[in-house]
């Protein structure tokens, strides 16, 4: 495969510029030939396929070549089996059985990925096509199921490969986390083995906090984004009486996937354990705070309301807190 390139076609002894886009993938076979005594070879309607693709919704150089790179492979296969590009039907679906086998589930190095599979039918079906309708071929190795569905309320004709591989419903893909591992997992967090007791071997830092974490996790099914960027504030609040209803918690929209607002359930003995946390942790910073960490809220707390002393207090926005915490973490995340 060479990429053409119409650098210096004055010296070619044409009329005028080829009419090549730059890029363009071209094929060629060993011999750099693309007749056999005036029968053109399969490389020159592959060629020929492949101007099109500019002008028939494929404008990228980079489809260009993944399109180029998949009737390469598909030439060579058919070569190996001496089958011609343009035969009857029933030597063209065996030549494809043939080659989804040796690229599903052939050798490790030949093998492709779901996508790169999907990819390659595309690509072999737009070519059969596009020479079905140029006259060249009088037969695909492709079996097309039509149906019917609907669109914008209105009913119409669809047509599927039936080559392209079937996918995963989504609830498959979807990974579960049995119950006694959650379990084993969230005591694991805080510090404590198997049978719930205290692990005294534990060397971790804030079991606390990363067990509560871990529940917010385990009970919302929160991305590492959105957790990760968890604010105090943003913490729903813990009803008055313990419930078995699931309590709704609204992720915001700059943490969520796409910036989308959504809203998420958790079950009361998580956000207990939450709350439980958040609380410690400010009775800390209360009682064992020096005089320069509250002289630090009360100055970020006037610049949050609209005092021109930003720029000095944004030079203490490191200082730490009687419990360790720098305030700055305090202020954003003390979940994190």
């Amino acid at each position: 495969m060479h990429f053409f390139s119409a650098e210096g076609w004055q010296s070619w002894g044409l009329d005028g510029e080829p009419l090549l886009p730059e890029r363009m993938p071209v094929l060629f076979d060993d011999d750099f030939l693309f007749e056999d005594e005036g029968s053109p070879r399969a490389t020159r309607a592959v060629n020929a396929w492949l101007r099109t693709l500019p002008s028939s919704g494929a404008p990228s150089p980079n489809s260009w070549r993944a399109y180029a790179l998949a009737a390469r492979d598909w030439l060579v296969h058919l070569r190996r089996h001496r089958v011609s590009v343009f035969r009857t039907r029933q030597e063209l679906v065996a030549a494809l059985g043939t080659y989804a086998d040796r690229r599903l589930s052939g050798l490790l190095d030949e093998r492709l990925e779901f996508s790169s599979w999907e990819l390659q039918v595309t690509a072999l079906s737009r070519f059969y096509d596009w020479a079905e309708s140029e006259g060249l071929a009088a037969a695909v190795p492709f079996t097309v199921a039509t149906g019917k569905r609907t669109v914008q309320g209105r009913l119409v004709e669809s047509r599927h490969n039936r080559a392209r591989l079937r996918r995963p419903k989504p609830h498959v893909k979807v990974q579960y986390l049995e119950s006694d591992f959650a379990g084993l997992f969230r005591y694991g967090l805080a510090g404590m083995g198997p049978d719930g007791l205290e692990d005294v071997t534990f060397r971790g830092r804030f079991p606390g906090r990363n067990a509560a974490m871990g529940g917010v996790v385990l009970g919302t099914g929160m991305r590492s984004r959105e957790f990760t960027h968890l604010l105090v504030h943003e913490v729903p609040p813990l009803p008055a009486e313990p419930t078995e209803v699931p309590i709704p918690w609204a992720v915001p929209e700059l943490a969520a996937k796409g910036r989308k607002f959504r809203t998420t359930r958790i079950d009361y003995a998580a956000l207990a354990a939450v709350h439980s946390y958040i609380a410690g942790t400010g009775r800390c910073g209360k009682d064992r705070g020096s005089r320069r960490s509250r002289w630090w809220w009360r100055r970020r707390t006037s610049t949050a309301a609209g005092s021109t002393a930003g720029a000095h207090a944004g030079r203490h926005f490191g200082r730490r807190n009687g419990c360790g915490w720098s305030a700055r973490r305090e202020a954003r995340c003390c979940l994190r």
